[in-house]
Formats: C-alpha cells, sequence, structure tokens
C-alpha cells in the first residue's frame, strides 16, 4: 500500500501510531521489459450463493468473479434483492458460498477476521453504554491487535479524522445518525483492515448529510488510500464513490458488466458524460438480455410456451 510522503512526514512530526511503515522502494524494470502485474488482493471466483428454505432453494448470486486491488474502491451495484450484500457478508466471512470461492491474499476466506471489516448501514451499530472512544476502542482491544495505549492513540487519530473530536467522549444516542455513521466509519479504519467493506452506509440519511458523507469517505480515501467495497442501489453514489463499478443482474444476481469510473466524482455531477454513463448503467441493470435459468424471468417464459389446455381439461390436478 503506498502512502502520500506528506502524511508520513507528519506521523512521524506528531508522533502519531497506527500509519504502516514505509514500504521498501521497487527497483525499475529492466528496459525493453514488461512490468509484472500486480495479483490482486481479493478474488470472487464463481461464487454462488443459496439460502435454504424447507420449501425451496432461492439463489441470491450466480457464479459472480470479479478481482479488487489493493487501493480500489470497488463497487457492487444493482437493484434490490440481486444478492449484492449477500456478496459482500460472503466476502467478510459471515456466509459461506454454495459454489466458487474467495481469496484474500491467495487464502481463502472460510470465517470473519479482522482483515475485514464491516460498515452496516443501521444507526444501532455501535454499543450504546460505550462513549465514542470506547466505540472505537473496543475492536482493537477485543481482537488483541495493540495494547490500551495505542488503541487509545489509534482511536484519538481517526476520531479527529471524521471531526468528532468534540464529542469523543459522548454516547451514540447523543449523536445524529450521521455523526454515528463517521463513529463506525472510524472504528473500522482504526482497525486498518486489508478491506473495508460497507453495506449501504449512507442509505439512511438524509440527502445533504449523505452527499456530505460521500465527501468525507473520498477525503479519508485520499489520505489513507484503504481498499473498500462498497455497496449501494444508487447509480449516482457509485459513479461518486467508485473507481471500478461491478453491476449486478436482478435476481439471482449476475455480473452483467463492470465499468471503470475513476474519472468521476462529486465534481462531475451533472455533466454530460457522467449523465450518460448513468443512463448506460441504467440499461445495463433494468434491460433484459435474455432470462437467466432459475430466475422469475426464465419461469414465466416456459410457463408462457406452454401450449393452452384442451376445452374442458383444468390447467392443474386436484388431488383428493
Amino acid at each position: 500500500m503506498s502512502w502520500p510522503h506528506w502524511i508520513r512526514s507528519r506521523s512521524r512530526q506528531q508522533g502519531l501510531v497506527g500509519l504502516p511503515a514505509r514500504p521498501a522502494p521497487t527497483p525499475a524494470p529492466a528496459p525493453g521489459a514488461t512490468p509484472a502485474q500486480e495479483a490482486p488482493l481479493l478474488q470472487v471466483e464463481g461464487v454462488s450463493i443459496d439460502y435454504r428454505t424447507q420449501e425451496r432453494v432461492v439463489r441470491a448470486t450466480h457464479r459472480v468473479s470479479f478481482d479488487v486491488h489493493a487501493g480500489d474502491r470497488f463497487v457492487l451495484l444493482g437493484a434490490s434483492g440481486c444478492g449484492k450484500s449477500t456478496l459482500l457478508k460472503s466476502i467478510a466471512g459471515f456466509i459461506a458460498p454454495s459454489e466458487g470461492c474467495i481469496l484474500l491474499d491467495g487464502q481463502a476466506v472460510t470465517r470473519p477476521g479482522p482483515d475485514r471489516v464491516v460498515v452496516f448501514q443501521e444507526f444501532d451499530q455501535l454499543p450504546p453504554w460505550k462513549t465514542v472512544r470506547d466505540n472505537v476502542m473496543f475492536p482493537l482491544l477485543a481482537s488483541r491487535r495493540v495494547g490500551r495505549a495505542e488503541a487509545a492513540e489509534r482511536a484519538a487519530l481517526y476520531i479527529d479524522k471524521v471531526g468528532l473530536t468534540p464529542f469523543a467522549d459522548v454516547h451514540p444516542h447523543q449523536l445524529s445518525g450521521g455523526m454515528k455513521q463517521r463513529v463506525a466509519i472510524a472504528r473500522a479504519l482504526a482497525m486498518q483492515p486489508r478491506v473495508l467493506l460497507m453495506d449501504e452506509p449512507f442509505a439512511a440519511l438524509d440527502a445533504l448529510t449523505r452527499r456530505r458523507m460521500q465527501e468525507e469517505l473520498l477525503g479519508l480515501w485520499d489520505e489513507f488510500r484503504f481498499t473498500l467495497i462498497f455497496v449501494t442501489h444508487s447509480i449516482e453514489e457509485a459513479l461518486v464513490v467508485g473507481n471500478r463499478i461491478a453491476i449486478l443482474s436482478p435476481h439471482p444476481g449476475r455480473l452483467r458488466a463492470e465499468i471503470n469510473s475513476h474519472l468521476f466524482g462529486l465534481h462531475s455531477l451533472g455533466g454530460v458524460e457522467f449523465q450518460a454513463t448513468a443512463q448506460r448503467i441504467h440499461r445495463l441493470l433494468f434491460d433484459e438480455p435474455g432470462a437467466v435459468p432459475g430466475s422469475v424471468a426464465a419461469d414465466a417464459a416456459q410457463i408462457a410456451q406452454r401450449p393452452p389446455p384442451a376445452p374442458g381439461h383444468l390447467p392443474f390436478r386436484i388431488s383428493v
């Protein structure tokens, strides 16, 4: 992970902890040599996820594959019910795939771990009896990754980064929804995970607060360059937050397309190219290219192709 020089300098001057050591310089390739491509940090390979009930098996995602590289802002975009949140939970280790595998640093993801931290949509993800400071320190101490002194310093650093230093000693019920989400983000970043997972974290906020939170998230990414996987059903938010967007089809979720969106940001809102890309994404999301086997559309098409029942015959059987 590459960190800007001014961050390293300032952290040394202020005695701040929690920033990784400066990586060793990479030797320049020989003249004429093809530079080696960096291996993906996270690999999702042919992942299908099923929910089983007593009556049936419901497929949430179907053979989804993609790679996420260090420093990516990777967005999973799709309509409600396409399995994007389910896929995020599988990356977090909460749900095992029915088919395929998920690799982090080449190792299979089989359970939750401190190398993947999730920020959820709900505001009640913070223990209400703990202060803001204690909430940020809690996972650091519970995972035994650092001692209490370093946990306190990390908490102070990231609470300051999200602008909540004056509220460090208050409890969650004294905070607004946006402030609670800032605490959740500070808590996640203090863990310095390999991948930060965000499941529609701004969906429950009002429009103005949501825009402010998007700005702050991008500002934090500019400073710390963490790897982000972000779930949303908003095309505009996907273009603003992500540098790569994976578009999932309606149920069951399949990877329909992947779009590079690194040229867009908050400055692009309302621009001609931004709007054209948003319309293209809308078509990819909702223009059905063909019925997916096992989907509702496929079942409906199969029923429609059946010949009509003969006169006097019911299209179903009655058992007595």
